[in-house]
C-alpha cells in the first residue's frame, strides 16, 4: 500500500522518495523523531484541555494562563528525556521551540477563553467543546480501492460531519496553506470518506508556530491533483521509476542524498 507519508515525501522531493525507497533501506531516524515530537504535541494539547476545565469566568487572564500551563513544563521535560534515550537526535533547539509554541498557544487560548466566558457568562467547563470538539487523534485509516494508508493527526467530528486536521510546526505561507499540506489533507479526506462513508468538504491545517488554523476546501481540482500525485508515487514506489532531478539549492544542501543525486 502507498503511505500518505510517501506522498508528503514526493511533494517535498520526488528524488528523495526514490532514494529512500530503493537505495537507502534503513529506517529513518528523522521520521521516527517527527512521530515522537508529534505525539508530544498532541499530549500537550490534551493537558491544556484538561486544565481548561478548572478555569472560571471571574478569573483574570494571568490566572487563566497559569492554570492552563499547570504541569506543562515537567511533562515536556520528562517526555523529552525519554525521546533522547532513543538516540533519535532530538536537539535542545527543538525542545525550546516546542516550549515556546506551547506557551504561545496558552497565551492566545487564555485571551480567547476569557472573552468567550465574558460574553456567554459561563465557566470554561461549560464551553470547552467550542475550543476542543469531539475528535480522534492519530487515527489509522486505509482504502484498499486506491491502495492508500495513513495516520491522520486529528479527525474532528462536529454535528455528524468529519473534518481532517493536520498539525504543522513549520512557518506558514502569508495566505492559505502550502501545496503539500493541501494534498496531505486531500489524502485524509479521501480515506475518511471510504472509512466512515461521509462526504468531506473541508479540512484544516493548524500552523502551531502562530497558533493559526487555515481551512482547505476539498474541491474537484484539489482531488484531481491528489489522484495524479498518487499515480506518480506508485510509479516511483512500486515500479521503481526514477524521477527527473529538479535541483533546489535550499532543499538539496540539507539533503543526505545530495552527493548521490549529483553523481
Amino acid at each position: 500500500m502507498i503511505k500518505v507519508s510517501s506522498i508528503k515525501q514526493y511533494m517535498y522531493c520526488p528524488m528523495k522518495l526514490y532514494n529512500e525507497t530503493h537505495i537507502d533501506m534503513r529506517e529513518s531516524d528523522d521520521y521516527q523523531l517527527s512521530v515522537e515530537i508529534k505525539k508530544l504535541k498532541i499530549d500537550i494539547s490534551d493537558l491544556i484541555q484538561k486544565n481548561m476545565r478548572k478555569v472560571q469566568r471571574n478569573m483574570t487572564v494571568t490566572e487563566i494562563e497559569n492554570i492552563l500551563a499547570d504541569n506543562i513544563d515537567p511533562y515536556i521535560e520528562g517526555t523529552t528525556k525519554s525521546i533522547k534515550s532513543m538516540n533519535l537526535g532530538l536537539e535542545n533547539s527543538q525542545i525550546n521551540e516546542m516550549i515556546d509554541n506551547a506557551y504561545f498557544n496558552i497565551k492566545t487560548t487564555a485571551l480567547k477563553l476569557k472573552q468567550v466566558m465574558s460574553i456567554l457568562n459561563r465557566d470554561a467547563h461549560e464551553i470547552i467543546d467550542m475550543f476542543y470538539p469531539n475528535c480522534m487523534y492519530s487515527f489509522l485509516i486505509k482504502d484498499k480501492t486506491i491502495d492508500l494508508i495513513g495516520v491522520c493527526d486529528k479527525i474532528e467530528i462536529v454535528d455528524g460531519k468529519y473534518y481532517p486536521v493536520v498539525l504543522k510546526s513549520g512557518n506558514p505561507p502569508l495566505k492559505g496553506v502550502w501545496d503539500q499540506d493541501a494534498i496531505e489533507l486531500a489524502s485524509y479526506a479521501v480515506l475518511i470518506e471510504e472509512e466512515f462513508e461521509k462526504d468531506v468538504y473541508v479540512g484544516f491545517v493548524d500552523y502551531e508556530k502562530i497558533n493559526d488554523r487555515r481551512p482547505v476546501v476539498m474541491d474537484i481540482n484539489l482531488r484531481k491533483e491528489f489522484f495524479d500525485i498518487v499515480r506518480d508515487v506508485k510509479e516511483i514506489v512500486e515500479n521503481k521509476k526514477k524521477p527527473k532531478v529538479s535541483k533546489n539549492d535550499k532543499k538539496c544542501e540539507k539533503c543526505e542524498y545530495n552527493d548521490l543525486c549529483l553523481n
